[in-house]
């Protein structure tokens, strides 16, 4: 926006006439017109008194405002904190997991199982399933292993309460319903 036309807006915001801000500033209302106009500019030091009737610096006066720049530049500095928060956050979370994921191996794999005298024969069963175009394979053994490829963590949980160790065929009816009733439920939506 020009000078010109920058006065004219604020000569309005502040209801004041062209006599009236030509009176201030010490100039003619044909002067002030011209301004507005665009035939003519003010020197520095009318430019210094229309900044402090209109309470507006020299550069916005001007058009020159600076303002736009520094709240862009303002606008990039947090934009590229906040990225910097979420990546810290995200390999925060990554080094805690990492921790709990060592420290779980620790235990899992320190544990000492005591070896009895009696050896009994490991007992295992594999389950297959499908629903739809996914396929689900369960290894359970009587020894407490566990393994089930494909399956969501919903479905992890769901068969895990399912299972007893001890009773192996009893489990994998048990299973069987289940995935049954999975596919009953599917074909019903």
């Amino acid at each position: 926006m020009d000078i010109g036309t920058h006065i004219y807006e604020l000569r309005k915001k502040q209801n004041l006439s062209q006599e009236q801000l030509a009176e201030k500033v010490g100039v003619s209302r044909q002067t002030i017109s011209k301004w507005e106009l665009g035939e003519t500019s003010p020197d520095i030091r009318q430019a210094l008194t229309l900044s402090q009737i209109f309470c507006v610096s020299l550069d916005e006066l001007t058009g020159n405002d600076t303002k736009e720049v520094i709240y862009e530049k303002i606008s990039n500095t947090e934009r590229l904190a906040g990225i910097v928060i979420k990546i810290l956050k995200i390999f925060g979370l990554l080094i805690l997991v990492s921790i709990a994921a060592t420290i779980i191996g620790i235990i899992v794999f320190t544990g000492v199982r005591k070896e009895t005298a009696i050896q009994h024969q490991l007992r295992e069963i594999v389950i297959t399933q499908s629903i739809g175009e996914e396929k689900y394979v369960i290894t359970i053994g009587d020894d407490g292993s566990f393994e089930g490829n494909g399956l969501s963590p919903q479905m992890r949980e769901d068969i895990i309460e399912l299972i007893d160790f001890d009773d192996l065929d009893k489990t994998a009816e048990n299973i069987n319903k289940y995935f049954l009733k999975l596919q009953e439920s599917l074909q019903k939506n």
